[in-house]
Formats: structure tokens, sequence, C-alpha cells
């Protein structure tokens, strides 16, 4: 007994000697191998690859110098009187809404535009719609960045209005919220204007035979057309095509608004079809000269019409030579030479925006400035970014369609269809395939039917009854 006992001490001995021996082994084993693994070198993780770096330049220069001398409105150049808006305001309200995302010399250039050519400046509402929220109502942009806007001499000197959208809104998006801020403001009608759409008042209209009327008062007549009862179902009056536009406020909610499911190309074709769909008509209308521009006059003053005037005084040669007053501004006159020049100047502008071999709007992405600023984007990305997004509406355009191009109607499409044709259905394959797959699935049908009687009849078949 006692030696069994001294054998199983022995074993237990053995066996946790053998166990030390075994730990301090594998023990050994892992800081040796930790060891090895820290001498290898590690693998090296790859550095981002960047585009070449675009050009930066900063030249961009203000086009109303006289505006960034002025302290007051009083400062500026009176209007053209023959343009000057009626006071007091007519009974009709004339909002004018004007979209801004990016290139201040454009904006300032088409709101000096419609205030010399009569608009009340009460009735302008400039939307901010650059996305960098209270940026640039408190002057933290600089005239280099894109997105930059001059707050202040907008609602102080011009005495517009700004209102400004919580973020970055696509065209859809802006456009519905023209129509939400009517509905909020109990507008009926309103107007909207591109930014990169200057006009002018037409002065040779009395060589037509008719009474002159500046651009403003000629797009106030014809809305007041458009709001006598038997009038008929309108939606908007096109100027120029669509670079004014007079909107009917109720015509557009009772569509649903613009589709912002496709942002900015195509959505003007789905929201004019499916107006056109309800029968609501839009037609074209004149007030006046309506320019398509993707550069900026250098001297915003040439819209004012003013021209230096010398003020003459006696000559004595008892009186000591004192220095010569300072210019007085005048009106140059309506249909002036000045006049011509200025047009000539919008004609260029214009034509060279339509023979730019790089594209009409390279405007939307010439500026590149701003960095380290508030909500700075790049301004090469920002535009890709653009790009990609009105790449996606067309596709969704063509899904909800079946058909990328505009006329709906002629195709023969009507409201109901959205979203229910099957993409490409014009094309004669689709229309093969659409006709077998019609075929296979009434056969199969057919077949389901009989199975379905030969269950109810207990597997015999069903025999008609005499009649």
């Amino acid at each position: 007994m006692l030696l069994s006992q001294s054998r199983l001490r022995q074993t237990i001995l053995a066996l946790t000697f053998v166990s030390v021996l075994a730990c301090s082994f594998l023990l050994f084993r892992a800081d040796f191998f930790e060891k090895q693994q820290v001498n290898v070198p590690p693998t090296p993780k790859p550095t981002p690859l960047y585009k070449p770096t675009p050009e930066v330049r900063l030249d961009i220069s203000d086009n109303f110098p006289r505006a960034g001398k002025a302290d007051s409105p009083s400062a500026l150049p009176e209007i053209p009187p023959w343009n000057k808006p009626p006071r007091p305001h007519i009974g009709e309200k004339t909002p004018l809404f004007i979209g801004f995302t990016r290139n201040w010399r454009l904006l300032q250039q088409v709101v000096v535009s419609y205030i010399t050519a009569g608009w009340p400046p009460e009735d302008i509402y400039v939307v901010d719609n650059s996305g960098v929220m209270q940026s640039n109502q408190k002057g933290l942009l600089s005239l280099q960045n894109p997105f930059y806007l001059n707050y202040n001499r907008l609602t102080t000197l011009l005495e517009v209005n700004v209102l400004t959208t919580p973020t970055l809104l696509t065209f859809a998006q802006l456009q519905n919220f023209f129509t939400f801020t009517a509905l909020e403001k109990q507008w009926e009608h309103y107007f909207w204007a591109h930014m990169d759409s200057p006009v002018v008042s037409d002065e040779e209209i009395e060589e037509q035979g008719q009474p002159y009327e500046s651009l403003y008062m000629r797009a106030v007549n014809v809305m007041r057309k458009t709001m006598e009862p038997d009038y008929g179902l309108l939606a908007a009056r096109w100027f120029a095509y669509d670079r004014l536009s007079l909107v009917r406020t109720q015509a557009f909610v009772d569509v649903g608004g613009w589709d912002t499911l496709i942002p900015y190309y195509m959505t003007d074709c789905d929201m004019h079809e499916r107006l056109w769909m309800r029968n609501f008509t839009i037609e074209d209308a004149k007030a006046g000269l309506i320019y398509d521009v993707a550069s900026a006059i250098d001297d915003l003053e040439l819209f004012y019409r003013r021209k230096p005037r010398s003020i003459k005084r006696e000559e004595k040669p008892e009186l000591p030579p004192i220095e010569p007053p300072a210019p007085v501004l005048k009106a140059d006159g309506r249909n002036s030479p000045e006049y011509h020049e200025l047009l000539k100047k919008l004609d260029e502008m214009q034509r060279a925006k339509n023979e730019d071999k790089a594209g009409r709007n390279t405007w939307q992405s010439a500026q590149q400035g701003g960095q380290g600023e508030p909500f700075y984007r790049d301004g090469a990305g920002f535009e890709q970014g653009i790009s990609m997004t009105m790449n996606f509406g067309r596709d969704v355009f063509e899904a909800k369609w079946g058909r990328g191009l505009c006329d709906l109607r002629e195709a023969g499409l009507g409201e109901n269809d959205a979203w229910r044709v099957i993409s490409g259905w014009e094309k004669e394959e689709v229309q093969q395939k659409a006709k077998k797959d019609r075929h296979r699935e009434m056969k199969e049908r057919q077949k389901q039917e009989k199975e379905n009687q030969k269950q109810g009849s207990g597997g015999k078949p069903i025999t008609k009854p005499d009649r």
C-alpha cells in the first residue's frame, strides 16, 4: 500500500515536471517568434495618387466699381428716367426670383439689368443657393470664391431681397422652393429668371408703331392679361424660352411640383410635359431683350445709361483758377448710340457663349478660389459631382417614361404611364420580346386554369350540362 502511494507521488511529480517544461518551451517559442516578427519589415501601404493640380485663377475683380465705393443707395446712378417703376407700386404683386449658386459677377449683372429695366428692387428676390448657409450674410467668403455673394450690397445698396436656402438645392428642388415661397406669401403668380440672362428694355419698339414701355411694365401687362377670368388653364408664360418665366402658382401645385428625383437636365421636360398632359398651357410672350451669356460686363454702370456732363461756368480774368467740378451724370436718352453700344456688347457675349467649343456653361466652373474658407469645395470636384448628378437624372427620366427623349405626348404617353412602361419600349426588339412574353404568359395561364378545373372536379373532366 505504501509502495503504491510512493509510486503515485512519483508519477504526479513527473507529470508536473513535464507540464512545467512544456509550458516553458511554448512561452519561449512564442517569445522567439514574436521577436522574429518584429524584425520583419512591414509591407508598405500604397500612397494616394493625385490628379494634376488645376491652375487657380485669382484675378476675379468686381464689375461694379461705383457700388464698391458707395455707402448708400443715393450714391449709385439713377436708373434711366423712362424705365423708373411706378410710384406708388402697382396694385398687383410682381415677385421675381433669381437663383444663385456661383459666379457673383454674373449675378450682379442680371440684378442690375432688371433694376435698370424698371423692375422694383423690393420685388426682386435673390435666392442664395450656394450651400454655404450664413457665410455670405456674415461676409466670410472672398470674391475669388465661386460661391461668394455680396449680401450687404444686394440688400443695402441695390435694395433687393436675399433668401438663403438651408443647403445646396438641385435645380428641381430650387424650383419647388420658389413655388413653396409663393404659397407661403400667398402669391398667385410669380416670375423667375436665370442668373446668366441679363435684360434690357426694347427702346426701338416705338419704331414699330407701339408706345414705349419698360421691360417691367410689359411683363406686368402680360401678367394682367393672364389674370382675366376667361383666360383658361395657363401654367406659365415664357419670355425668350424660359430665360424669364411667369408662373401661375396653383398650376405647378396641381401637378405635384417638380420631380426632385430628376435633379437637373430633363427635369424641365418632365415638368412641362406633365403640365401639358393635364391640359395646362405654356405660352410665349415678349417684354424686352433677354440675353444668354457666360461673362459679365466689366463696369455695370453701362446699364444705368448715364454719361458725364461738365458744368460750365463763366470765366472771368480776375477770378483765380479753380479745380474743375466733379462730372455730373445725365441720362443719355432713349434709343441713343450708348444704348446700341450696350446691345452690341451683350450680343457679342451671347455669341461667344454659343460658339464656345468647351461648352455653353463653362462659366459655372471658371472660378477655383476660396481655399480655407467656410464650406470650401474643390471647384473641379464640385463640377464633376454636379455632372454625375445630371447624368443620374437623365437615367431616372428614362426609367420613369421608358424613353430618354422629351416629346412624351407625341410618343403616346400620358400622366398615368409614369414608372409603368418598359424601358426602350419603342424599339422593335423590345416590342417583339414583350409580345412573346405575353403569349407565353397566356399559355401558362390557360394551362393553370385547366389544372384548377381538374382539381375542382376530383380529377374527372368537367362536362357541360345538356340544355
